[in-house]
């Protein structure tokens, strides 16, 4: 499944899921541009990743730094063989005690910033090029507090067949990689001590059939599978890891006596 002496940009690329499939890109071969709002932890990202990385410094939900993004990394390693767009953010939005800012920015940036990062990215896009989009299991789990994040993700589904359809005539794919509760930072948010962390994840893993969470590098590969070659007839589909969250729930340690 290697990418050698292709190009791939990934938003989000300077920590979890995006962090761990930057690593197995430029593993395969490939040159990659990572994009975050963090400079601290992108300069570190490049740093451990090697000279065949770049960083930049662009907010999704910023269409024109997202265009410049782009520009910048066609300047650099020329058009676009794959293109992740990972960024995303989770917050709580309970019905009752939400703000209208809370519940615009988790759309802005999970949905519209996808949106526009495939636009940015697509008069760049090579002929046979691949675009993964990622999604998640809350679109379908009905997760209580979470309306804008499971929202947003049931329309990055939607909208992937959409893609698909217009950038068919290109031959170039587009597909959701829809991961389950994954180890990342992205925690933090929910449960921000360690051991609180800890906890939450125990707590959660009685509710997937596998019985823990998935590593960020498990879902990476999934990403790779869908970037390469070896994907080159799959369109428009969804590609679940989650342990068998949605597919198997019963199964879960939960329910096991």
């Amino acid at each position: 499944m290697g990418l050698k002496n292709k190009t791939a940009l990934i938003t989000g690329g300077n920590s979890g899921i995006g962090l761990a499939t930057a690593r197995l890109f430029v593993a395969e071969g490939a040159r990659v541009a990572i994009t975050g709002r963090n400079q601290t932890t992108l300069d570190a990202a490049a740093k451990a990743l090697g000279p065949n990385v770049i960083a930049i410094k662009a907010d999704t939900t910023d269409i024109e730094a997202m265009e410049r993004a782009v520009a910048t990394v066609v300047e650099t390693f020329g058009n676009l063989d794959v293109v992740f767009a990972n960024a995303g953010v989770g917050a709580l939005t309970p019905l009752g005690k939400t703000t209208l800012a809370t519940f615009e920015e988790v759309l802005k940036t999970n949905l519209t910033g996808v949106f526009f990062t495939v636009q940015a990215a697509a008069p760049y896009l090579n002929n046979g090029a691949s675009v993964v989009l990622n999604g998640s299991v809350n679109s379908v789990l009905g997760v209580p507090g979470y309306s804008a994040y499971a929202a947003s993700k049931a329309g990055v589904r939607a909208m992937g067949r959409v893609l698909a359809a217009e950038l068919s005539p290109r031959g170039i794919r587009v597909n959701v990689l829809t991961p389950g509760a994954t180890r990342t930072p992205i925690w933090l948010s929910v449960a921000p001590a360690p051991e609180a962390v800890i906890e939450m994840e125990k707590r959660l893993a009685r509710g997937i059939p596998l019985g823990r969470f998935a590593e960020a590098d498990e879902v990476a590969k999934t990403v790779l599978f869908l970037a390469s070659d070896d994907a080159s007839n799959i369109q428009a589909a969804e590609i679940v890891v989650d342990g068998g969250t949605t597919g198997a729930p019963s199964g879960a340690p939960i329910y096991q006596r």
